[in-house]
C-alpha cells in the first residue's frame, strides 16, 4: 500500500463521528456477526460493594478508543516492527450493549450470556466492555457447550467469596462461579495485593480448586517470562482484566482502587505473551467507573489495553 493511499477517502479524525468501539462498524442485528471480533458492552453496576459507576464504563472506554482510530493504516508498532489492525485483515465490529433491567440481576445477566452466545455462534471472539466483574460469570456462562478454558485474571482482588448475605452473584464471587465450571480447567490470579472481600479460607479454597495465586510483587520478581512460564501453554485463554489491577496513579476511575498495582507495560507484555502463548478465545475488561476518573486516563488506558490486545490476538492468527 503506497503512503498516498492512506489519505483517500475522509479523515475521519477521532473526535469526528459516532463513538463505536475504535469507530469500527456498528452491527445492532446479532443475528448478522460476520466478523473476526464482535465487541459488546455489559453497563451493569449493581454487584459493586463500595463506590458504583461502572455501567458508563462501556460508553467511556468507547469514546477513549477513538483515539486510536487513526487513518487506514492500521497500528505500526516500531518496537515489534509489526502493523497491528490492519485495515485489508481486521474484521471488527461493535454490536452495543446488553440489555440492561434496573435492579434484575438474573435478567440483566441473562441477557449478557444471550449476547455472548451469539459472538460465539458467529465464529468471532467476544470482547465484553463492563460494567463492574459480576459480568464475567455470564460472559463463562456462555461457554458452556464450547472446548475448555483457562482462565487468566488481571486484578487487585481473588473474587473468590462463596456466598455472603445470600448474594453468590456479586463482583465478589465472579470466580468461584468460574472455578466451580467443568470446563474451566484452571485459573491463574494475577496482581492480587492488599485487602479485598475474599478472606484466607477464600485463597485456600481458590488453590484447592486449580488456582495459581500471584501478586504484583510476585510477577516483578519473577518477571513477565516467568509469570507467562506458570500458565499452561498451547490452550484456550479466556481473559478477564479488572482495570484495577493497574496502579491507581494510572487508573484511578475505579470503584475499589488498589495501591500497588501494575504500571502499562507490566500489562501490556503480560496479554502480549499471553496470545502467543495460546489461543484467546474470550475477553472481558471491567470495572472503569469514570466519574471518578478526572483526567480520562483510566479510560484510556482501558481503551489502549484492548485495542492492542485484539490487535496482537489476531496477529497471532495470521502468523500461527
Amino acid at each position: 500500500m503506497s503512503e498516498n493511499s492512506y489519505e483517500t477517502g475522509r479523515l475521519n479524525l477521532p473526535f469526528v463521528g459516532i463513538c463505536t468501539f475504535g469507530k469500527y462498524p456498528y452491527i445492532s442485528d446479532w443475528d448478522a456477526i460476520d466478523a473476526d471480533v464482535a465487541v459488546m458492552g455489559a453497563p451493569y453496576d449493581f454487584g459493586c460493594q463500595w463506590r458504583s459507576g461502572a455501567r458508563m464504563g462501556p460508553r467511556a472506554i468507547r469514546e477513549a478508543s477513538t483515539l486510536f482510530s487513526f487513518g487506514h493504516a492500521g497500528a505500526y508498532d516500531f518496537e515489534d516492527d509489526v502493523t497491528y489492525l490492519p485495515a485489508e485483515t481486521t474484521r471488527i465490529i461493535d454490536i452495543g450493549d446488553a440489555d440492561i433491567i434496573h435492579t434484575d440481576t438474573t435478567q440483566s445477566h441473562a441477557n449478557i450470556e444471550f449476547g455472548v452466545r451469539k459472538i460465539l455462534a458467529a465464529g468471532a471472539l467476544p470482547v465484553v466492555i463492563g460494567g463492574d466483574h459480576s459480568i464475567n460469570i455470564p460472559c463463562i456462562n456462555a461457554f458452556d457447550d464450547e472446548p475448555p478454558i483457562h482462565l487468566v485474571q488481571i486484578d487487585a482482588h481473588l473474587d473468590f467469596v462463596d456466598e455472603r448475605h445470600g448474594v453468590r452473584f456479586g463482583h465478589g464471587n465472579v470466580m468461584r462461579r468460574a472455578a466451580e465450571k467443568d470446563y474451566v480447567t484452571g485459573l491463574s490470579q494475577i496482581g492480587i495485593r492488599n485487602v479485598s472481600s475474599t478472606a484466607r479460607d477464600g485463597y485456600e479454597a481458590a488453590r484447592s480448586m486449580g488456582s495459581d495465586i500471584q501478586s504484583v510483587r510476585h510477577v516483578r520478581a519473577m518477571g513477565v517470562a516467568g509469570m507467562l512460564e506458570r500458565i499452561p501453554k498451547g490452550t484456550r485463554y479466556y481473559v478477564t482484566i479488572d482495570i484495577d489491577a493497574f496502579d491507581p496513579s494510572i487508573a484511578p476511575g475505579t470503584g475499589t482502587p488498589s495501591h500497588g498495582g501494575f504500571l502499562y507495560y507490566e500489562g501490556l507484555e503480560l496479554l502480549a505473551g499471553l496470545a502467543k502463548r495460546g489461543t484467546i478465545v474470550g475477553v472481558d475488561l471491567v470495572e472503569v467507573a469514570p466519574d471518578y476518573d478526572p483526567t480520562g486516563s483510566t479510560s484510556t488506558l482501558a481503551a489502549q489495553l484492548l485495542m492492542n490486545l485484539i490487535g496482537r490476538i489476531l496477529h497471532a492468527r495470521l502468523t500461527g
